[in-house]
């Protein structure tokens, strides 16, 4: 119907208005959906009375079923609105474009993301945090493989978190993390990061006997009461790095459960993948509720303005990357103040002098 409309405006507004009709007298949100779907692929803007309980609840979830092409990603969809609700943030955008039409974006994406690096880089008094979490094999690897891989080498540093070793369980668990933030012009990338305190942890409390803490001498000692402590030292973390100039971002790579069992299964199918299985992704799938249940509170209690958090769909990796890229050239877009310093005042009124100094040289 949108491909037969699409050459009549007034048709397109024909269709819209019985479908609204249709819709109204049934009470139902899949309708309203429906048609909030079939106005925006018309580029019809509807106008619908805002205390009508049916039509928001289905704007609400109407990201579930928007067919984007490149051009129609809002990246204000993506950003965590509390309360945060897993079940509201889809895990798949589809699209019309081809892979080759996704990488052209995302060069885009990285030329210009190189360019304000160095920018930040040489006006010296930001840095950026990338905190990527995420199920096993929801893409972060690759991810930033390719949204950073123009980025002058010096400008930005990977950090990988996995089981402390001996030495850092003799610090507290932020301790870890903090002496791998960035420098001043500098991006830090994350894979994995201080979350997993508040997810891995939080699944297997276990894991916290070998932190030696004084309050914890057995499972049962760790309450609610526990996690909303840690959770506030987290945004406290987090909003003293703000304070110093630090911009951070954090993405949940949102990944459904059924396509971490296919990506799963092509490790096991392609011998050139093997490598990365391990038989430990299907005793931590098993418990995959219970992660989707930590990460859901997670998130509702530490996005913040200073720091907030992103639910990327994940099942697409190429549209992931895209999105991942794009927010975080917005976010460096938004410095106005970030500007390359000037030459002393003295060394701008000798140039001259300085280019024959080179010049004649001998």
């Amino acid at each position: 119907l949108a491909q037969i409309a699409a050459e009549s405006p007034e048709l397109k507004k024909h269709f819209c208005s019985c479908w609204l009709n249709k819709a109204t007298s049934g009470s139902s949100y899949c309708g309203f959906a429906t048609t909030a779907f079939f106005a925006r692929t018309c580029r019809v803007k509807l106008e619908i009375a805002p205390e009508n309980y049916y039509c928001n609840y289905a704007y609400k979830y109407i990201h579930l079923i928007k067919n984007y092409s490149m051009e129609d990603v809002n990246f204000e969809d993506f950003k965590v609105k509390l309360p945060f609700k897993m079940a509201e943030y889809p895990t798949l955008i589809e699209s019309d474009k081809s892979s080759e039409y996704k990488e052209k974006a995302l060069n885009k994406v990285r030329n210009k993301l190189k360019k304000l690096q160095e920018q930040m880089y040489a006006h010296n008094k930001y840095s950026m945090l990338i905190v990527l979490q995420g199920m096993d094999t929801s893409g972060k690897d690759s991810l930033i493989r390719e949204v950073f891989k123009e980025i002058n080498p010096r400008g930005v540093t990977v950090e990988s978190f996995k089981t402390p070793s001996s030495n850092e369980l003799e610090h507290d668990y932020l301790w870890r993390h903090y002496i791998k933030l960035p420098e001043k012009g500098k991006i830090a990338v994350f894979n994995r990061s201080h979350y997993e305190n508040v997810l891995v942890t939080r699944v297997h409390p276990e894991y916290l006997l070998n932190e030696n803490l004084p309050s914890v001498s057995t499972v049962e000692d760790v309450d609610a009461v526990f996690w909303e402590r840690r959770m506030t030292d987290i945004n406290n973390f987090e909003k003293h790095l703000k304070n110093s100039g630090m911009i951070i971002l954090k993405f949940y790579m949102n990944l459904s459960k059924e396509e971490q069992r296919q990506r799963l299964l092509r490790r096991l199918e392609k011998q050139k993948h093997n490598w990365k299985f391990s038989t430990g992704d299907l005793k931590e799938r098993k418990l995959w509720d219970d992660y989707m249940a930590c990460y859901e509170e997670a998130i509702n209690k530490t996005s913040t303005d200073d720091a907030p958090w992103y639910a990327i769909p994940a099942d697409d990796k190429e549209m992931s990357r895209y999105i991942v890229g794009k927010v975080v050239l917005e976010e460096l877009k938004k410095y106005k103040d970030m500007e390359y310093p000037e030459l002393d005042e003295k060394v701008q009124d000798n140039i001259a002098m300085y280019r024959r100094q080179l010049e004649t040289e001998e």
